[in-house]
Order: structure tokens, then C-alpha cells, then sequence
């Protein structure tokens, strides 16, 4: 049987969406050692997570904006580029400022991937459209149960500049020759995935309706939610008394079940609508978050982290089929990455919030009573989503003038 070209994008979007990703999110990995090493604070270089994030989520709008004009090759390779000179950049910092500066670029960069590879993906399926969109974005949990212990080993063995060198490395490497893979697909297959379905919606009609309002506000408030406990979790464990190596697998751990998550609710998606998977996963999320407040040692580590990996993991692609569903193919890079926008702004909160909870509460404790409270929140405006109705054409009568 011919294999349709589609599930070869979906292979090149898992590489670069773990590669991309999983190089900003290990960056919990680098918190201590980058602290002892060089005598900033958490605060300090968690910020380095903030800036990464809020850039990332300003460059989402636009790289799927470009995307949807001039295809996701270019975007996606310009974007690997720009990741590996971010990364080797912040490998030779001297000052707390220099590596904030680097992290805004690696930011910029990571915003290439998610958005643009989505709508890229959306594009070549009519069938299996929810696996295929999380079959991509499972290679952001890849890149946790990667990259983080990858960086960890490299870290342990050498220091932390030679692990982000050596980061920045496999990012010019491995997504750019992922991304000669990439292309746009056949004219009928287009059609096809495009009909039934799509609405005539412009960008400004899209960005204005109450629907875009609640998937990008409730996108905003899940990644407020699991981002701050995903960010600290094995900072967390080694406070904990877990060993550093040890902790860092329970981020792997998290983002290996994120994987499975990923596949069984875009499974689920397909067959009972995205709408009711998403709040299911909204509120075992809120559940994990909370029981963070209880574990002390390893064992009950590994078993949270399948339980949050699961539900953050599963809910995340869930977004990007909401928007193709109520808005259609014709714009979706530039629709969703106005959504992305929203969450990573939301996912740049989290890691900040963490680290300033710890140097002047000295615990966590706070961040996860906080991160439970918005997870609650986001179910309620995910409870608002409504199918979107098409714009309002002129009726013949209106537009002969009567």
C-alpha cells in the first residue's frame, strides 16, 4: 500500500516539534547547576523562560501568518536556523543579561514550528485529521523525555555551556533537514480537506468572533495552569532529596506519557469531538496539579508525572482542532498562531511565577494552589465554546439596493 505523503509531514513535524521544543522546555534541567555555576537566582534565569516564551508566542502570530503565504518549509528551516545560532549564542553568555537576550531568539525561533506545522498538517488530511495534528505536537513531549535528560548527561559530564552548544548543534542538523522534507500538498488533496467544513471566514471576522475569544483564552489559562509545575518539577524533586540525575527523568517520564496522551486523545477526538476529550483533560489536569502538594519521593514523582504527561500532553492539540473545525483550513496558520500567541504568553507566566514564589516564599506550595485555581478556571471558559456560525453574506435584495 502506498504510504500517503501526509504521514511523512507528520514525521518531520515529530522531529522538529522535539527538537524545537524540547531545547526550551529542558531548560528546567539547567536551573541549578547554571545557578551554583554562576551565582544568579532562580528568579533570574527562570526569567530566561519567560522572555523565551512571550517571544516565542509574539513570533507564532507571524511565522503562521508567513506560513500561510509562502509555505512551511521556508518558515520552518528559517526558524532552525535562527534556534541553533540562539542556543550557541547562549552557550558563550558572560552576564545574566547576554542570556536573557540569546533566550529572546531561541524564542523567536521556536515560534516557527508548532503553528505552522499544524496547519500544515491539517492540510494534507481529510481522515484522521485529530491523530495526525496529535501525532505533531507529540514530538513536544519527546523532546521532554529527550532532550531534558540528553542535557542533563551533558551537563554532568561536561558543563552547561558545552550542553547548550552542543543543543544548538543538533537544532541546525536535525530541523532543517527535517524541514527539506516539508511541502505543500496535492491540489486535490487540498480540496478535499477543505470541504465540507470550511467557513469563508477573514482573518479579522476570525480574530473578533466570541469562539476565537474562548479557545485562546482557555489555551492561555491550561498553559498558565501546567507550565509553572512542568517548568520546576525537577528542581522541585531534587529539593525533594531526589539525585539530580534521578530528577531529571521525572520530566522525561512526564513528557514520554505526554506522548501517549497525545495519541489516545486524538484518537478519542476523532470519534467523540474535541470539545468534551478537552474538558476531560482540562480537569484531570487541575487533579495532577494539585497533588503535587503531596509527593515527597521518587516513586510517587514518576506515577504524578504518567498522570499531568497524560492530560497536559493530551489537551494540547486539541486547540488546533478546535480552530480548523469552526474556521477552516484557508487561514488557519495565521488563526492559530494568534492562539499560540495567547498560550505561550500563558506559558511564559508559569516558569517566572515558580521561581519567584521560591526565593520569597521559599517553597513551591503557592505555585501549585495557584496553578490548580487557573487550571479550575480554564475549564469554566472552555465550558463557553459554541459552534461558530458563517459570516453573513449580503442578501440579493441588500445588495441590488432595495
Amino acid at each position: 500500500m502506498k504510504l500517503q505523503y501526509g504521514w511523512v509531514i507528520v514525521g518531520a513535524g515529530i522531529v522538529i516539534t522535539c527538537i524545537g521544543f524540547g531545547t526550551a522546555l529542558s531548560l528546567g534541567v539547567f536551573l541549578q547547576p547554571m545557578a551554583l555555576a554562576t551565582g544568579w537566582s532562580r528568579a533570574a534565569i527562570s526569567s530566561a523562560a519567560m522572555i523565551d516564551f512571550l517571544c516565542m508566542g509574539v513570533a507564532s502570530l507571524f511565522w503562521g501568518a508567513m506560513s500561510d503565504r509562502f509555505g512551511t518549509r521556508l518558515v520552518v528551516i528559517s526558524g532552525g536556523a535562527l534556534l541553533g545560532a540562539g542556543l550557541i549564542a547562549a552557550s558563550r553568555v558572560t552576564s545574566i543579561e547576554q542570556f536573557l537576550f540569546a533566550f529572546a531568539f531561541v524564542g523567536v525561533a521556536a515560534g516557527s514550528f508548532y503553528a505552522p506545522l499544524t496547519a500544515a498538517t491539517t492540510r494534507w488530511f481529510v481522515q484522521h485529521r485529530s491523530l495526525a495534528v496529535a501525532m505533531v505536537s507529540a514530538g513536544i513531549g519527546l523532546g521532554s523525555t529527550t532532550i531534558a535528560p540528553l542535557a542533563r548527561w551533558l551537563i554532568t559530564s561536561y558543563d552547561w555551556r558545552t550542553a547548550l552548544f552542543v543543543l544548538g548543534v543538533v537544532a541546525w542538523v536535525l530541523i532543517v533537514g527535517a524541514g527539506l522534507l516539508l511541502r505543500r500538498p496535492p491540489a486535490q488533496t487540498a480540496a478535499a480537506s477543505a470541504a465540507g467544513g470550511d467557513r469563508e471566514f477573514t482573518v479579522a471576522q476570525a480574530l473578533s468572533t466570541p469562539q476565537f475569544a474562548a479557545i485562546a483564552g482557555t489555551h492561555f489559562a491550561c498553559c498558565v495552569a501546567h507550565s509553572g509545575p512542568i517548568f520546576h518539577m525537577v528542581t522541585e524533586a531534587i529539593d525533594c532529596g531526589v539525585a539530580p540525575m534521578a530528577a531529571a527523568t521525572v520530566i522525561g517520564v512526564a513528557g514520554l506519557a505526554s506522548v501517549g496522551g497525545r495519541v489516545v486523545c486524538g484518537l478519542f477526538a476523532d470519534r467523540f469531538g474535541a470539545k468534551q476529550v478537552l474538558l476531560t483533560g482540562l480537569a484531570v489536569q487541575a487533579a495532577a496539579i494539585s497533588l503535587y502538594l503531596v509527593v515527597h519521593d521518587l516513586g510517587a514523582f514518576y506515577a504524578l508525572s504518567v498522570m499531568f504527561g497524560m492530560a497536559y500532553g493530551g489537551i494540547m492539540p486539541l486547540y488546533a482542532t478546535l480552530v480548523r473545525e469552526y474556521f477552516g483550513a484557508r487561514i488557519m496558520g495565521t488563526v492559530f498562531g494568534a492562539v499560540a500567541m495567547l498560550s505561550t504568553i500563558g506559558m511564559a507566566v508559569g516558569p517566572w511565577a515558580g521561581g519567584w514564589i521560591y526565593d520569597h516564599l521559599g517553597g513551591y506550595f503557592w505555585l501549585y494552589v495557584a496553578s490548580c485555581a487557573i487550571g479550575l478556571g480554564a475549564i469554566a471558559i472552555a465550558l463557553s465554546f459554541r459552534p461558530p456560525e458563517a459570516p453573513v453574506a449580503l442578501r440579493p435584495s441588500l445588495a441590488a439596493g432595495d
